[in-house]
């Protein structure tokens, strides 16, 4: 069986898994202000744009914490609010979709290493903002 990422043997597309505090937290950009706004945006962000560079089909998940949480997904990105932990909310995610291809973006570093040692890939939060 080949487990490498786009191989036949792995059930559905691609889930990626995007770790909202982390990846709107990467730009100075006033998120803090309002971080259920700017989780909101990054939803809208990724269900127009998707994952550059990524071909479809792609499921994208959003992770959500503290004030931010409550944001409703939309067609094309579900959003998961955490009840606690972010980081442990997209553990959990990507524990629970083995056989399938994961990509987690975040730049957090504990959190690359847990999901990485769970056979998902990495990637920083420029994989959607640019």
């Amino acid at each position: 069986m080949d487990d490498a990422p786009g191989s036949p043997d792995t059930d559905g597309p691609l889930l990626a898994i995007v770790d909202g505090a982390n990846v709107v937290g990467s730009r100075p950009d006033g998120w803090w202000r309002d971080r259920r706004g700017a989780a909101e945006r990054l939803r809208d962000r990724l269900a127009a744009e998707g994952l550059p560079g990524r071909p479809d089909p792609v499921e994208i998940v959003l992770v959500v914490e503290g004030a931010a949480r409550g944001v409703g997904s939309v067609p094309g990105v579900r959003v998961e609010s955490a009840p606690g932990s972010g980081d442990d909310r997209i553990v959990e995610l990507v524990a629970g979709s083995s056989g399938r291809d994961r990509l987690v973006v975040t730049a957090d570093r504990e959190l690359r290493r847990r999901v990485t040692e769970l056979g998902a890939e990495v990637t920083g939060p420029r994989a959607v903002l640019g």
